[in-house]
């Protein structure tokens, strides 16, 4: 089991301190750091500029939203970063949500899954430069041939040449199908709301992808599993339990609409059904105390680590039994020393 460094996405500004901490976890062993958006601070700027006072730690969008960029652009993101980096990126892609997509980027949201395959295409044929770049698909097509262009443009190559013909590429997912997806055309996988006690379901959806792998992708035993794993430490496991019931009442009642919450629908699968739909009801209703409190402590154990280091070293034999090969976590130094002491 390898540690990642959480850093996510900025809230009113940049997180105090976060300097000291990026420093702390590659001197701790720390194998990557990993940076998030959503319709605030992007993923790619405080990478590079926290990798920049890095040598060692791989550098990860956790993840970088497809809309929020072309795939010609992202891959020039990716090279740029790949190179002053000396070829620590790992890039983290995904669809959003329909809310994000729609309501911040103002481009439609379904058919994200053959978005997403197009997306990627774009993106290694990019970065290989084998030739210029020319795709005829449902949802990008390059050069532009609608009725609205010029007719002048042309297939371009990328003028810089990459550090690596081939930038690992994860998926952010959290649905069937698109999980499946992750395993069949990417490197990597960037979960949340996983619970190791539904492992045998992921591997299933992962298995599914495998089969459909083209030869010339890696083999499956070199598929990377990033998990976003919320962990607090503290001798009172009720009172750890409570920093982590703000996380899962926001996604399970307030990040995505009714019927159309992929992370109501993962907390669902955990077993918790009935409880993710009360506490919908009760953020959507504006009742974020009561949902927060509506959030019970076995929800909270199933998808995090809380509790005094003894704890933690006991739960965490089975996320090491499970799919995942990189923990994601975040804290203050104090606490990335003591999960190394255990993890590590």
């Amino acid at each position: 089991m390898k540690l990642g460094l959480g850093m996510g996405y900025w809230s009113s500004g940049p997180p105090p301190g976060m300097l000291d901490t990026v420093l702390e976890a590659e001197r701790l062993g720390f194998d990557s750091m990993w940076t998030a958006e959503a319709y605030g601070s992007d993923a790619l700027t405080p990478l590079a500029w926290y990798g920049s006072h890095t040598t060692r730690m791989k550098l990860g969008t956790g993840i970088c939203q497809m809309p929020a960029r072309t795939p010609t652009a992202l891959a020039m993101a990716a090279m740029t970063v790949d190179h002053l980096s000396e070829g620590r990126l790992l890039l983290g892609v995904g669809a959003s949500g329909p809310q994000v997509v729609e309501g911040w980027y103002g481009q439609p949201y379904p058919k994200p899954l053959e978005r997403t395959r197009e997306y990627v295409d774009i993106v290694r044929a990019t970065v290989a430069r084998a030739e210029p770049v020319a795709y005829a698909g449902r949802h990008y097509t390059l050069p532009y041939s609608g009725e609205r262009g010029t007719g002048l443009g042309k297939a371009l190559k990328s003028t810089i040449h990459p550090r690596r013909p081939e930038i690992p590429v994860y998926l952010g997912a959290e649905g069937p199908k698109n999980i499946a997806l992750a395993a069949e055309i990417a490197d990597g996988w960037v979960a949340m709301l996983y619970s190791p006690h539904d492992d045998g379901w992921y591997r299933e959806r992962l298995a599914e992808g495998f089969a459909r792998r083209s030869p010339e992708r890696s083999p499956a035993p070199e598929f990377e599993v990033v998990c976003l794993t919320p962990v607090v430490i503290n001798p009172d496991v009720e009172a750890a339990a409570d920093m982590v019931r703000p996380h899962l009442a926001l996604y399970a009642g307030g990040m995505g609409a009714r019927g159309a919450n992929f992370h109501f629908d993962a907390i669902a699968r955990a077993g918790f059904e009935a409880e993710a739909t009360k506490i919908q009801e009760l953020y959507l209703a504006g009742d974020k105390k009561s949902a927060i409190a509506a959030v019970p402590t076995a929800m909270v154990e199933a998808m995090a680590l809380v509790g005094p280091p003894e704890k933690i070293r006991d739960d965490l034999a089975a996320w090491e039994a499970g799919v995942v090969t990189t923990l994601l976590v975040s804290g203050p130094p104090a606490m990335l020393r003591v999960l190394a002491e255990i993890v590590l």
